[in-house]
């Protein structure tokens, strides 16, 4: 499917670096969120508390960390007590700690690892990015020196443990702060996941005073009436300022975006809306990539009421510990790679298309909901999302849905939300429909101005980006030009599946998904529409061109009118193409009467749809959150990368041109670059991606990537506290200052247009700049149960997809 700082090495030791401070792990979560509700009313107090449940107590005496884990995990006999899945985290560190070092196998890896590294297309732009880029993102990183180092300290035996090894790999890609681009070894990312009890927040007092740090549970408690005080900022997280602490753990997230990576620290109704595909209470609570990240045994935090509260960090145990005494047991049971049957290329082929027609044949679909109707008529099912008022229409795991805003001055504006491209195979035609059906009933319903929120979207599928766009614009035909790295692999993909797809004459989906493959040059389209015409030469595919000290193959577009498509990009096609032509459909919405609304967090195909609203259809964008300062923010903080190809897909692109070469072509390519790609990397590998495609800009011709421009928006605007309970109270905000009388905008103009009325009509404050301040409450509906549920939201251990897509990995 069409889908989203590591220091030189020295010779033993890494440097001193950010993440020393970090290299201690993460934590786990209460089953009661309500420890801390009327803890820091009464004066300076210090409480330890202890998480429950984490397990049984851990022998006095064990022979093993890990042996430990597995006793910790057992109930005591003749005990009605479930097992547990959770153990301090300190024990599942030292545990980790305790995996032998196999030098040798790890060499082996190093070497296996490197065909597929030469497809991730930004390396040369991290090592030297355009000025700007480097001031205000992140500043240059050269990858491959690190990776180099790594291989370096294998070869001296400078590993103390398997996990030191894993943890250095993982960071050689994560400090690339590409969304795209990660390599996550078993032993860091199957073994245990990490936790913290406590979710915070980050909000202004009135909308203005720069963000203050709170605990989640604490807000949600004096919004419900039954705190005995009110909520106290926390000024201290381990002994360190708390801003300095959050900075550095944002860093561990996977986007490039400072502010994207300070929101993504916290409780996010958005996140939490997605359930466990979502990064939920936040990273420095132990989700999104939050859950690697080792915290040390307990956190305490300090408020500024001078009380203290220490919590123990746990973890989560995701093998089975029976029979585990040793770290060594866990690396001869978990580490080493069972070599699966190896299929010829072409029974792999046939195979694949069997499977596909029997899951046809069997394929038995839910009906649409009735979404003419109100949402408080019938029943959804899927997943809450709490903050959230009653929609007019969603789709069941929340990745779209449609609100009408309610209350004086407001009832002209719809609300879009989109916090998915679709990350699940199967939701490609319903999450088509939800859009479709909302903005047909929006129309019905009289409403004129369109808020579209895209909080929480880290990508999907690629063509549904392509498909909203044209349904809000069908008169515009988006560029989305992107282009591959040319290296020897691709080439030899070209040579091979341009000259097989000439050949090819039959209907069968996996062989037409071969024919669509982006190496035969028939399929896609040039800068200029056209078709190519051949691989390589005048007017080829492959070119190569040289920009940015790295070559590249020719820009390529979507073909968005050949039938295959839709086999490719989830049963879709796109609007205004091929099967979805409709030319009679008109523009639903006035340009000036849309809104696109971020928290950061947009990446993938949530930044390609970000391009075309922005740069074709000329949209304004508003950014929430961002980090404790008066700055301009970015609403695209993500990787915005064109596609996402994971190691599996590239060494079955690879597999398949082999076989087909050998058996139809009569060519022996193991001598090539094609030759050098094993499972060994796949196999030790939890997640294995590259960003494959870079986006670039229409009459761009430094051709520099979307991933290093920065683009801040028109207006930033800090949450409050009603906005992290209640989503709608965001929407309000970003109504009244868009097109009311409001002004919530601490950075930036809120005359979008040019043609800022004055609307609603309600009571103002006036701020000392002169400027129209609301603070919206909290709905009278305000579910604060379902809340509550919402901080037992954990991001799922599942790390997601087996093809090339557009997805960022939480």
């Amino acid at each position: 499917m069409l889908l989203g700082y590591l220091s030189f090495l020295l010779p033993v030791l890494v440097q001193a670096a950010p993440w020393s401070l970090r290299s201690g792990q993460p934590p786990a979560h209460s089953s009661s969120p309500r420890w801390n509700l009327t803890l820091r009313g009464n004066g300076p107090s210090t409480i330890s508390l202890a998480i429950s449940p984490i397990g049984t107590a851990v022998p006095s005496a064990p022979d093993s960390p890990c042996k430990s884990v597995r006793l910790a995990l057992q109930p005591p006999q003749n005990s009605s007590t479930k097992p547990s899945f959770r153990v301090p985290a300190k024990l599942a560190y030292d545990c980790l700690n305790s995996i032998p070092f196999n030098q040798s196998a790890a060499a082996a890896l190093i070497e296996s690892m490197r065909p597929y590294l030469d497809w991730q297309s930004t390396t040369s732009y991290m090592k030297d990015p355009p000025k700007e880029y480097a001031e205000a993102v992140q500043p240059p990183y050269d990858f491959w020196a690190t990776f180099n180092a790594i291989e370096m300290n294998v070869a001296r035996g400078a590993y103390a443990s398997e996990y030191d090894f894993g943890w250095d790999l993982y960071l050689a890609t994560q400090e690339a702060h590409d969304g795209h681009f990660s390599f996550i070894l078993d032993v860091v990312g199957n073994i245990f996941s990490f936790g913290r009890t406590t979710a915070l927040v980050s909000v202004s007092e009135d909308g203005r005073a720069l963000p203050a740090i709170y605990v989640y549970a604490d807000i949600l408690a004096a919004q419900a009436g039954n705190s005995s005080s009110n909520p106290s900022q926390v000024v201290l997280i381990n002994g360190m300022a708390t801003t300095e602490f959050l900075l550095d753990w944002a860093q561990y997230g996977g986007h490039q975006d400072k502010d994207a990576l300070w929101n993504n620290l916290f409780y996010s109704p958005a996140q939490v809306s997605l359930g466990g595909s979502g990064t939920g209470t936040g990273t420095f609570a132990g989700n999104g990539r939050g859950r690697l990240v080792y915290p040390g045994p307990s956190t305490t935090l300090t408020f500024a009421n001078g009380t203290n509260v220490t919590t123990e960090n746990y973890a989560r145990t995701h093998i089975s510990f029976k029979n585990i005494n040793s770290g060594a047991d866990i690396y001869r049971e978990y580490l080493v790679p069972k070599s699966p049957p190896r299929l010829d290329a072409l029974e792999t082929l046939q195979r694949a298309e069997a499977k596909h027609e029997e899951n046809e044949s069997n394929d038995v679909r839910t009906p649409y909901p009735n979404t003419t109707l109100p949402s408080h008529h019938r029943k959804h099912r899927g997943i809450d999302a709490p903050g959230y008022p009653p929609p007019v229409t969603r789709q069941r795991h929340n990745m779209n849905g449609g609100y009408f805003l309610e209350g004086p001055g407001f009832g002209d504006v719809a609300v879009l939300t989109v916090a998915s491209f679709v990350h699940q195979p199967f939701a490609g035609q319903e999450f088509k429909k939800v859009n479709f059906d909302f903005i047909a009933a929006a129309l019905a319903a009289n409403k004129t101005k369109l808020i579209i929120d895209v909080s929480a979207n880290g990508g999907g599928v690629i063509l549904q980006g392509y498909d909203l766009f044209k349904q809000l614009f069908p008169s515009i035909h988006p560029f989305g030009a992107s282009r591959f790295r040319a290296h020897e692999t691709v080439d030899w993909l070209g040579e091979i599946y341009s000259r097989f797809g000439a050949q090819l004459n039959s209907s069968g989906s996996s062989l037409n998904n071969f024919q669509l493959a982006p190496w035969d040059y028939r399929t896609d389209l040039d800068s200029e529409d056209k078709h190519f015409t051949s691989w390589k030469g005048q007017g080829g595919k492959y070119g190569p061109h040289d920009y940015g000290n790295d070559t590249f193959t020719s820009l390529l577009r979507w073909d968005l009118n050949d039938p295959h498509l839709p086999q490719d990009s989830g049963g879709i096609s796109v609007s205004g193409y091929g099967e979805g032509t409709n030319t009679s459909y008109q523009q639903p919405f006035e340009t000036e009467n849309i809104i696109l609304v971020y928290d950061g967090y947009c990446a993938s195909t949530c930044a390609i749809f970000s391009e075309f609203m922005r740069q074709e259809a000329g949209v304004k964008t508003i950014a929430l959150g961002g980090r404790p300062s008066l700055h301009p923010m970015q609403g695209v903080g993500g990787v915005k990368g064109a596609n996402m190809y994971t190691w599996s897909h590239i060494f079955g692109s690879v597999n398949n041109a082999k076989g087909f070469a050998e058996k139809l072509l009569y060519q022996d390519l193991n001598s090539t670059a094609l030759g050098k790609y094993t499972s060994l990397a796949l196999a030790r590998a939890t997640v294995a991606a590259v960003n494959s495609r870079d986006g670039i800009r229409r009459d761009d011709d430094e051709q520099i990537p979307w991933q290093f421009l920065y683009e801040p928006t028109e207006c930033r605007i800090f949450h409050t506290k009603q906005m992290v309970l209640d989503q709608s109270v965001v929407w309000k905000t970003v109504a009244d200052t868009v097109w009311g009388r409001g002004n919530a905008c601490v950075v930036g103009d809120n005359d979008f247009y040019g043609n800022k009325k004055s609307g609603y009509d309600a009571d103002v404050e006036v701020s000392e700049e002169g400027q129209e301040q609301r603070v919206w409450d909290v709905s009278e509906g305000f579910d604060v149960e379902g809340a509550w549920k919402g901080l037992e939201v954990e991001t799922e251990h599942y790390w997601g997809h087996d093809k090339g897509d557009c997805v960022v990995y939480p």
